[in-house]
């Protein structure tokens, strides 16, 4: 039986894999588990919840709320709020646990849950499994007035925004911002943010109907957001996705700067300013090899982890470190926060610039991207390629064959009957033919 959860909560397309009933359940399952250390103390628990703008999150966010109500746990309801922004307010307000509705950078007919517990964070798998676990057991049934409270989180925003802002040291005032905002959670705060810290805006993806969340805008889509700032002859540009945990930036001249190269800027930044703890930088092992040689080409070691946030920040927490991310822009900064922050990043980002006076350029000139090719290969067995010692042995071949500046990567997908083929290498043609021949050699020695 696959798990519930994935990297990320859970996730489905609403309506059908995410159904009324089913997060009802899930929150009463989510109230026995994460509620027990309140009962413990004699107390009744306290839960946020938030969304982001998609139209099936009212009818998901109700049934939440309710499954949480009639098990006896007080509700904050936020609205529609980042996620980030709901894990910072689990933490402000001491809450036991929070609630976010929301499928990230998926399309709208998709949506997700997502649980923190107490102090923000993410859940670790087996907290995960035990709610799992308890779904199909009966529900705790609070009675007359035991039921929990449901209230309307009046200045969730506002909190989250002074929290933003506070992490910065410096004015905006002079910088022209491009914001995407994907048309999602972020809409109406990270203007207000970036511009309440100086900044010139113009905003596009800003417009929420419930149906047109990361559609051909937002981190996924960086086209329009690129033309815009060339139009607006701007200094940057910040995409967010769907929720708002992820930043990606694009520079005065339109090219895309990606978490990587972010993660470069701003390590670099805390390291000059002291605040990089052991000048140590987290990533995932699908980070770009050009990331690894411009850290220790500036006396920054890294930690990799597999691939997903929960897992840099599991390494963060375990290292005591202060930063860490993935090429995607889901970056942390642990001293500011238990998840990733697009709009934390974007001001980070736009900081940094004013801080040094260089452009967004030179500052992500530090890093050489390598060329970088995957390819998936489908309708294989995952499980098969551990033990096949002829496709380990062709991939040690080529990885020596690189040499230092060149890396190879076979990763299963944990979901589906793909694993993917990356190689980097510096120049793309000897990326793309390493990776080629791996391709073949996996479909032809485990997909038969």
């Amino acid at each position: 039986m696959a798990r519930l959860f994935g990297t990320d909560g859970v996730r489905g397309l609403a309506g059908s894999d995410i159904t009324a009933e089913f997060a009802m359940s899930l929150a009463q399952g989510a109230a026995i588990v994460l509620g027990r250390e309140a009962r413990r103390e004699g107390r009744r628990p306290v839960a946020v919840i938030a969304r982001d703008p998609r139209v099936s999150g009212e009818f998901i966010t109700a049934a939440v709320a309710a499954g949480l109500a009639s098990s006896g746990v007080d509700v904050q309801d936020a609205g529609v709020i980042p996620t980030p922004a709901a894990a910072f307010l689990v933490a402000d307000l001491r809450a036991d646990f929070g609630v976010m509705v929301s499928a990230s950078h998926n399309p709208a007919p998709d949506n997700g849950i997502k649980f923190f517990a107490r102090g923000g964070v993410k859940l670790p798998d087996s907290v995960e499994d035990e709610i799992e676990r308890v779904m199909g057991d009966s529900p705790t049934r609070a009675i007359a007035g035991d039921v929990g409270r449901i209230r309307r989180f009046a200045d969730a925003e506002d909190r989250y925004k002074v929290h933003l802002l506070s992490t910065i040291d410096v004015s905006l005032k002079g910088l022209h911002i491009v914001l995407d905002c994907a048309h999602g959670a972020a809409s109406g705060i990270s203007p207000d943010a970036f511009s309440d810290a100086g900044a010139s805006l113009t905003v596009i993806g800003n417009a929420p109907d419930g149906l047109n969340i990361n559609r051909e805008v937002g981190s996924t889509h960086l086209e329009q957001l690129q033309q815009a700032v060339l139009a607006a002859g701007a200094d940057l540009g910040i995409a967010h996705d769907g929720d708002a945990d992820r930043c990606l930036a694009v520079d005065a001249a339109g090219n895309i700067v990606d978490g990587d190269q972010i993660m470069a800027i701003l390590a670099l930044s805390l390291k000059q300013r002291g605040m990089l703890k052991d000048s140590t930088l987290v990533a995932t092992v699908m980070s770009n090899l050009g990331l690894r040689v411009a850290m220790e080409e500036h006396g920054i070691a890294m930690v990799q982890t597999k691939v997903g946030d929960r897992y840099v920040l599991e390494a963060l927490n375990q290292y005591e470190l202060s930063l860490g991310g993935e090429q995607s822009g889901h970056i942390i900064f642990t001293d500011a926060a238990t998840t990733g922050d697009g709009l934390l990043t974007g001001l980070q980002i736009a900081a940094e610039m004013v801080r040094s006076g260089k452009t967004l350029a030179e500052l992500a000139g530090v890093m050489t991207v390598y060329p970088q090719v995957l390819i998936n290969v489908t309708g294989v067995d995952r499980l098969g390629l551990a033990g096949d010692t002829e496709i380990d042995r062709r991939a040690e071949q080529i990885e020596a064959e690189l040499g230092e500046r060149g890396r190879v990567l076979l990763r299963p997908s944990g979901t589906e009957k793909i694993i993917r083929v990356m190689v980097e290498a510096e120049e793309e043609y000897r990326a793309r033919h390493a990776a080629e021949e791996l391709a073949a050699l996996i479909k032809r020695r485990l997909g038969e």
